[in-house]
């Protein structure tokens, strides 16, 4: 073998026949020698996924040291250091290291799809060398090499199948389905059928569920299909989310206001006041320190995290903490129908026998539920057709029910859903399985086929033999020439099956997927057991409708959704009618729709697909495999819609990654898919979905009260060096006060803010939009302007009365030593904690009153409470601390006074949202 494709359908290797695909494949049935693999090993490499080299953690954790706010602290530490104060310059040093720290944690929750694609691989593998099965690592597969395959093995690599005995793999981790795929070695022309789905073709990363096998290896290493996914996912590059482009808006711009408001006191100290330079340093590092809110990045990241194992309780794992965020920002939700707005639960619905339809009771796998007959109950064995249809639906099926071992235990399957749910059946009619097996034993099974369609059992009935057929209606339906009906078997003529195909399309229309039954007798001497001779001039019996059904908790779900303006696109792999029917039933289309097939949208470009999104009608992606997912994914982003999309298969890692949100299943949801995504559903439930989102809404309001409060009192920190360069009065509060109220009084109550209960109105308002800022003008003007206004002129007004109340007068300068400087600059620092209480109070709402959803409803408020007094207490009443903080303690008549300052704050504010309510 001279070279080993790049691309795997170049050499149509599903083409030739058992016997032509070794020498194709430069090798023999005896497997290859020892020393012609090693020779391929070196040529091709090891069968293993390569890593596209990703920038290593210590960069990602030195990147967080020179962001624009690092870069600003940094210049102030400097400034401090050279103007003789290096205590105040540690102090900033250890604001960055803290910032830096909280925010590579959120960095390292980055996943790791990589590392789970290896995990997904066997570490083993069978296979034939010089005529001897033996067993090796599989990174030591090489193309030519003969693997050896069982029930339950994993597949190493890319093979051609060369044997097979009722073989069937599990393709969900490359396609998203989750229906065993029978496979057969025969050669093909593949015209009609996608690489992956070639019957004849096995691909790495799946799995062996029944039969064993024999297949040549053609692809390994990053040839395969599997590593092509993970490069693809790799390679999908990763972009901010909302929230971190504002919060890099708001650092720039807070930045931009720091070094201007810095500069300009600088210069009017130094040209205007004649201070001297050291002074004037101080002064200048102040402000730029007072207006930088050093606490945001660590309080927005706790925050954000107290957010995230919130919502670990209502069953949605955050992987990336500014995800939660981005879901309150979400316009289209792009989800999977089953297992995500269906239970998985594929359950018989409707029975049609001639002239006579039954309804069938009960759900899920469970064999209990009733036949109903006209509304009354029956049993298998009161219509002969009846007993002959579940017959043929139990014997005609490889699945099996598995009784739990104890009570509250689910019932589970093994096998494909659908000849489950069918077993589930005959089981609620009361017919015996085991049993009728046992008196009336398989002979052969003629397996399914995709291009047949149908399924056969042969069955010895005492003197005879018996074929039980089930299969595609309309082929069945074709290929039966009688009809049993009130226990006769007589002639069906055309009309009839017409007649019966009209029948199938009303139950097609309701969105159940149908299976026709007929069986066939055959003489004992009976031996050619060949489809084309079994399945023809059979008898048929009736057709057995399923349906997977919604959950409940959806339609609730996705009513909200189109109340917060969400717009809900289902792609899936399913049919069309079964998909529209399914989407009527809860609610997703409510007019006009237009469903589109998988090669339909693999024929329109990139435009007639958003043409046809924006076109107003609802629209659903049938038949959809997940590379058309990402398609979907990137032409709505580019229209700046913001995507959360789901998905379980290796294939849909792409996808997962490309979306603003990528949402897994945790319980089907495949290793790679979960690590490829932003959040993970441990109950696969889309409503789970719709209560992230909520919570994402809630938690960008929250993010925006926590920025109010902690933006009203810069304003508080600010007017103090304005007003000591205007009118050269002794500095009202120090750095390290600043730095105490930024990164300790105030950093639990942001938090507490953070972790607030959502305002009722938060599903009702439509998306974000992405262009909408975080630092909106009613956020300066309610945080800077009025309540910081309010706050400075309150802590002034105690500043000067200390300062009075000791003797001080106008023009007259003080030592920072001096004890009533002290005390006046104690009594600031105590006003601004006092005023962010009542501002603490107040900021939990932004239009309701406090009043109306409870003043302490959220109970981080009063334990963010108790933390800043304690603080205060301990930099007031400490020694050591109050050498540190240049603070003292106050006596009760201040004390009385400061405590004012709680219910001013408060009250202001709620009138100011009483007049908005009044006026608008």
């Amino acid at each position: 073998m001279t070279e080993n494709k790049t691309s795997s359908e170049e050499m149509d290797i599903y083409k030739p026949s058992p016997k032509e695909v070794y020498s194709k494949l430069d090798t023999t049935s005896n497997g290859l020698s020892e020393n012609e693999a090693q020779i391929r090993l070196k040529k091709y490499g090891l069968n293993q996924i390569e890593e596209v080299k990703k920038k290593p953690l210590i960069f990602k954790f030195l990147e967080n040291f020179y962001n624009i706010l690092a870069l600003l602290l940094w210049a102030a530490s400097i400034l401090a250091f050279i103007s003789g104060t290096p205590q105040l310059g540690f102090a900033i040093i250890g604001v960055i290291i803290i910032n830096a720290i909280f925010s590579f944690w959120q960095e390292y929750q980055a996943e790791k799809a990589t590392e789970a694609l290896k995990k997904i691989l066997p570490s083993t593998a069978k296979v034939i060398r010089e005529d001897k099965e033996r067993e090796i690592i599989a990174a030591e597969l090489v193309p030519g090499d003969i693997i050896v395959l069982d029930e339950g093995d994993n597949i190493s690599a890319d093979s051609r199948l060369v044997e097979a005995s009722q073989f069937k793999v599990d393709n969900s981790t490359l396609t998203g389905e989750s229906r065993p795929i029978r496979k057969t070695p025969d050669g093909m022309s593949g015209e009609d059928h996608a690489f992956i789905e070639m019957h004849n073709l096995i691909f790495a990363g799946t799995s062996v569920t029944s039969g064993s096998g024999k297949a040549v290896v053609f692809s390994t290493g990053r040839n395969t299909e599997f590593s092509k996914i993970a490069s693809l996912t790799q390679s999908v590059k990763e972009v901010q989310s909302p929230l971190q482009i504002e919060i890099n808006k708001v650092a720039r711009l807070i930045a931009i206001i720091a070094i201007l408001m810095g500069i300009t006191l600088f210069g009017v100290n130094i040209l205007v006041l004649n201070l001297p330079l050291t002074i004037a340093f101080l002064f200048a590092i102040g402000l730029t320190v007072a207006n930088v809110p050093e606490g945001l990045l660590p309080t927005v990241t706790l925050a954000l995290a107290a957010a995230a194992r919130k919502m670990v309780s209502k069953n949605a794992l955050i992987k990336r903490l500014s995800s939660v965020e981005t879901l309150g920002s979400t316009t289209i939700i792009c989800t999977d129908k089953t297992g995500t707005l269906t239970k998985n639960e594929m359950t018989v619905r409707k029975i049609w026998i001639p002239d006579e339809l039954i309804d069938v009771t009960g759900a899920g796998y469970t064999p209990k539920g009733k036949f109903l007959h006209k509304g009354n109950e029956i049993s298998y064995d009161e219509m002969k057709e009846l007993k002959l249809l579940m017959r043929t639906a139990a014997f005609c099926n490889d699945a099996k029910l598995i009784k739990p071992q104890s009570e509250g235990k689910k019932w589970k399957i093994l096998g494909d859903p659908t000849e489950a749910s069918l077993l589930v059946a005959a089981c609620k009619s009361g017919f015996n399985v085991e049993e009728e097996i046992k008196r009336i034993p398989r002979i052969i099974e003629l397996p399914f086929d995709s291009v047949r369609k149908s399924m056969s059992s042969i069955h010895q009935k005492e003197d005879k033999k018996v074929a039980y057929i089930k299969g595609a209606p309309k082929k069945i339906i074709s290929l039966s020439n009688q009809i049993s009906e009130d226990g006769k078997i007589r002639p069906l003529s055309q009309e009839e099956k017409e007649n019966i195909i009209k029948i199938h399309d009303e139950l097609a229309e309701e969105g159940l997927r149908i299976l026709a039954i007929a069986y066939k007798n055959l003489p004992n001497d009976f031996n050619d057991y060949k489809p084309e001779t079994v399945e023809k001039d059979m008898i048929f019996l009736g057709m057995m409708a399923m349906q997977d059904p919604p959950r409940p908790e959806v339609y609730k779900a996705v009513k909200q959704c189109h109340g917060a303006g969400i717009r809900i696109i289902m792609i899936t792999g399913d049919y069309g009618l079964t998909a529209r029917a399914i989407g009527q039933e809860i609610g997703i289309i409510s007019g006009d729709c237009q469903v589109v097939k998988g090669k339909e949208i693999s024929e329109m470009s990139d435009e007639q697909i958003m043409q046809l999104l924006s076109s107003g009608c609802d629209v659903i992606f049938a038949r959809a495999v997940p590379e058309h997912k990402m398609r979907i994914a990137s032409i709505l982003e580019e229209e700046d819609e913001i995507v959360a999309m789901t998905g379980d298969g290796v294939n849909d890692a792409p996808a997962l990654r490309k979306a603003d949100i990528g949402v897994a299943m945790g319980i089907t949801g495949t290793d790679v898919a979960k690590e490829a995504s932003d959040m993970i559903l441990t109950d696969d439930n889309f409503a789970t979905i719709v209560s992230a989102i909520k919570e994402g809404r809630t938690i960008y309001e929250n993010i925006r009260k926590f920025i109010t409060y902690i933006f009203s009192h810069e304003t508080a920190e600010i007017i103090p060096f304005v007003l000591t360069a205007m009118f050269a009065i002794p500095l009202p509060i120090t750095v390290m006060q600043i730095l105490a109220i930024d990164l300790g009084t105030d950093t639990l109550p942001a938090i507490a803010l953070g972790r607030g209960p959502p305002e009722s109105d938060v599903m009702k308002r439509p998306p974000r939009p992405r262009k909408e800022r975080l630092l909106n003008l009613p956020v300066v003007l309610r945080g800077y302007i009025f309540l910081g206004l309010i706050e400075a002129v309150l802590v002034m007004s105690g500043y000067f009365w200390v300062l009075y109340s000791g003797g001080w007068h106008f023009g007259q300068a003080l030592p920072f030593s001096d004890p009533l400087y002290i005390k006046a600059t104690t009594i600031v620092f105590v006003g601004i904690v006092m005023g962010q209480i009542g501002n603490l109070l107040t900021i939990q709402t932004t239009r309701t009153s406090v009043f109306k959803i409870g003043v302490f409803k959220n109970n981080w408020i009063i334990r963010g409470i108790i933390f800043e007094v304690a603080i205060v207490l301990a930099i007031l009443y400490i020694p050591q601390l109050q050498g540190i903080f240049g603070t003292a303690p106050l006596g009760i008549i201040e004390w009385l006074y400061v405590i004012t300052f709680i219910p001013i704050m408060f009250f202001a504010d709620e009138l100011r949202k009483y007049v908005i309510r009044r006026f608008k």
